[in-house]
């Protein structure tokens, strides 16, 4: 492996790591996933074609893992008497937790397809066509899921189609506050 293809390995692995956290809810599974791709990744590195998206690759490879084990806890129940969903209940002090943590009751509801495309597209930047590619569907597909992903999302977090989703009021004012002094 040349120390391009190292480096742009290397420095995947925060969006791995962040793409898998948002898929699984849960730190150590998503370490445990990002191990198991880097893994798979350095083990077939050869069938990677360089040039090409090394990032997207490795996202390809995430995502199978995910959905593999996925498919085997299928007929699993998870948190049966709410044990989990207690550990997560933590009241927190300002408006933005309250707000991170609507988004992220939200972004776990929607379906596993949806939520992929639009943490994709929207958390880490990539465009249609290499989410796509990380998917293994058309371009239309992926637009089509992230249409359908903000807008169960505008649903569940109450928001207007005119609302704006830049700072609330408060924070508006506190910053205009600081610039008029």
């Amino acid at each position: 492996m040349d120390s391009s293809t190292r480096n742009a390995l290397l420095g995947a692995i925060p969006h791995l790591r962040a793409f898998a956290i948002s898929l699984t809810g849960n730190p150590e599974s998503a370490d445990d996933l990002v191990q198991e791709t880097l893994a798979r990744g350095l083990t077939h590195i050869d069938r990677f074609e360089p040039g090409t998206n090394i990032q997207a690759w490795l996202f390809t490879i995430l995502r199978n893992q995910f959905y593999t084990g996925y498919r085997k806890r299928r007929r699993e129940t998870e948190d049966p008497d709410g044990v989990l969903a207690g550990k997560l209940a933590v009241s927190p002090s300002q408006q933005a937790r309250l707000d991170y943590e609507d988004m992220k009751l939200a972004l776990a509801s929607l379906a596993p397809r949806q939520r992929e495309a639009i943490l994709l597209i929207g958390a880490e930047g990539l465009t249609y066509e290499e989410a796509a590619r990380v998917c293994q569907t058309s371009i239309g597909t992926i637009k089509s899921r992230v249409n359908r992903a903000r807008t169960r999302l505008a649903e569940l977090l109450a928001i207007d189609k005119g609302h704006d989703l830049g700072p609330d009021p408060w924070v508006q004012s506190v910053s205009f506050a600081g610039l008029a002094a």
